[in-house]
């Protein structure tokens, strides 16, 4: 009976033990859940679509609030039954760079700019883009280089695009007459974005249709914009090679801000 006596309360401490550790982590994840609906999110960049103002590999924080949440919010897509339309709605910017869910396959987030309102018509013709047929300014800037992989750099023209609201920002072309430099007009649909990668010869986005690229992106589908650049490895990074977390490093671009 003494010796039951002594060991009884040494196992209902360690019980006890257990059942703080086991609230510790869930209130944890509950905190982190709530940051990242709410809140933030961190993406890494996956390919060169949106150079020369990300690159692959780039690890960015996109804020959650500031279109209002949608049943893509979550980080398994709700139904649009239990989550439909959009809470705290607010419209987008000309000119933000959004993160969103792939209209035909919401399991896939996209990153673009947003180039096409509600109601606007977009057209490119030789490269230039035109909103509601007037051109936007395009002014020539230093040529570049795109790193297509394995060490091949290719040389790129760039230009500094202008908007109609005054968002600017640079673009990489490889040439005034490639596959969608000329297009035919698009008018977007009332609840819908038109989104185009800044790497213009590069991305699959609302130029082509849905079936293959982006085609028009709803209102509920986008995700929130891409604020900063926290972090950033060059390609061939990986969490399982420790070492690669130094030498892919690209520090120059940590704590870059986004527009």
């Amino acid at each position: 009976m003494t010796s039951d006596a002594k060991i009884a309360p040494s196992a209902k401490g360690e019980a006890n033990e257990w059942v703080e550790i086991i609230k510790t982590i869930v209130y944890a994840l509950l905190i982190a859940l709530i940051l990242r609906v709410l809140l933030f999110q961190p993406f890494t960049i996956p390919s060169a679509s949106m150079e020369p103002n990300l690159f692959e590999g780039d690890y960015i924080i996109v804020s959650k609030y500031n279109y209002g949440y949608s049943r893509h919010s979550f980080p398994i897509s709700l139904p649009e039954s239990i989550f439909p339309g959009r809470l705290f709605a607010h419209q987008p910017r000309r000119g933000d760079i959004v993160v969103f869910k792939l209209p035909r396959d919401p399991k896939v987030d996209y990153i673009k700019r947003l180039i096409g309102m509600p109601g606007d018509r977009i057209q490119v013709k030789q490269g230039l883009v035109y909103i509601n047929d007037k051109p936007i300014i395009r002014a020539p800037a230093p040529a570049g280089t795109e790193d297509m992989g394995y060490g091949v750099l290719r040389p790129v023209l760039r230009y500094r695009e202008t908007l109609p609201n005054g968002v600017s920002y640079l673009t990489n072309s490889y040439g005034d007459n490639n596959d969608v430099d000329n297009t035919a007009v698009y008018v977007v649909p009332e609840g819908h974005y038109f989104m185009m990668g800044d790497n213009r010869d590069n991305s699959l986005d609302s130029r082509f249709p849905e079936e293959v690229g982006v085609g028009f992106v709803p209102f509920e589908n986008l995700e929130g914009p891409a604020q900063i650049v926290l972090l950033s490895w060059t390609p061939g990074a990986s969490l399982f090679k420790p070492w690669t977390w130094v030498m892919n490093a690209r520090p120059s671009r940590y704590f870059h801000m986004l527009r």
